[in-house]
């Protein structure tokens, strides 16, 4: 937890992992810490698990806390660990905070309340709450309104920002760019920003964006972490081309809902044993499959190497 006292440090492409379950739907330790290792190896800057594409909304909190123990074991202090601890329930989301601060991780992404669509005020108030429960905890928000049905406005951001010392940055799962903008306009550059839209990830940085939480980095690690690299090191030609690279990458992963086109990719790639998502998703259809595997062709340069990471019981394993 060695970057809780420096936030400012959590930045480039930060993994919101996938989580494994087995062939019969209990979480994969194993292929979990199998996962991180191949993203640090792979360059990563950055874990998170417990976003969208975490699934967390089909686990209860005793799994994902203990999921959340598993990772920052691995990690250490290597990257920062920012994982999500956010639910539709207030006791739910401080539990599990609290859960994740006694793991060691570095921040908390904590989701908008979805379902209930709260206004401005009482997202004020929630997060406000969260935030002075855990004053020595730096606090990220997740907004992620096609989900949750709620948008966090810039101006809410501001005044949490405003009224909150270890209120300090926002994953920003919006296609509405003018709001990433509009955000940094009304907060400043040391909010810390990360896009978590796959197709804004490089844009963002030109406003000044901290990097970003992209699920394109479950299947492409290291590209993603060379594009904020390359553009951090004044190579924006060499940004760019990863960015248009990756787009087949991009439109694999939303085949069908995310995570299961992603988990079917690591499992054909060695990565986890079984792609297995729980209900109410289901696994790519053989349409599905057709397209991801076009994709996958297509995009086949930028996908990071799996050597000396494949685990037993995979597809690659179980067919040699």
């Amino acid at each position: 937890m060695r970057f809780r006292s420096d936030p400012q440090a959590i930045r480039g492409s930060i993994a919101p992992l996938m989580t494994p379950f087995t062939a019969e739907g209990a979480v994969d330790h194993d292929g979990l810490a199998n996962l991180v290792r191949w993203q640090l190896a792979s360059g990563t800057h950055g874990i998170s698990i417990g976003g969208s594409t975490g699934e967390p909304g089909s686990q209860t909190v005793a799994e994902r806390a203990e999921a959340i123990r598993t990772v920052a074991a691995e990690v250490g202090d290597r990257v920062p660990f920012v994982p999500g601890t956010g639910s539709a329930k207030l006791d739910e989301t401080l539990e599990l905070t609290a859960l994740a601060q006694d793991a060691g991780i570095d921040a908390a992404l904590v989701i908008t309340p979805y379902y209930a669509r709260p206004t401005q005020d009482a997202l004020f108030v929630w997060y406000r709450t969260v935030c002075r429960e855990f004053p020595d905890l730096p606090i990220v928000a997740y907004n992620v309104p096609s989900r949750t049905a709620v948008d966090l406005a810039p101006e809410t951001v501001a005044r949490l920002y405003r009224s909150c010392e270890n209120f300090v940055g926002i994953k920003e799962t919006t296609k509405d760019f003018e709001h990433f903008s509009r955000v940094l306009h009304l907060c400043g550059r040391e909010l810390l920003v990360w896009s978590g839209i796959e197709l804004l990830c490089l844009p963002l940085l030109a406003l000044g964006g901290a990097g970003f939480v992209s699920a394109t980095a479950n299947i492409a690690p290291a590209a993603c972490a060379q594009m904020y690299t390359a553009w951090e090191a004044g190579d924006h030609e060499r940004a760019r081309e990863i960015h248009y690279g990756l787009h087949p990458l991009v439109d694999l992963l939303f085949v069908e809902t995310n995570p299961a086109p992603g988990k079917w990719v690591l499992q054909q790639r060695g990565l986890i044993a079984s792609g297995h998502v729980r209900p109410p998703l289901i696994p790519p259809t053989a349409k599905g499959v057709a397209r991801i595997e076009d994709l996958m062709t297509e995009g086949a340069k930028y996908l990071s190497p799996t050597e000396g990471f494949t685990v037993e019981g995979s597809a690659v394993e179980g067919t040699r």
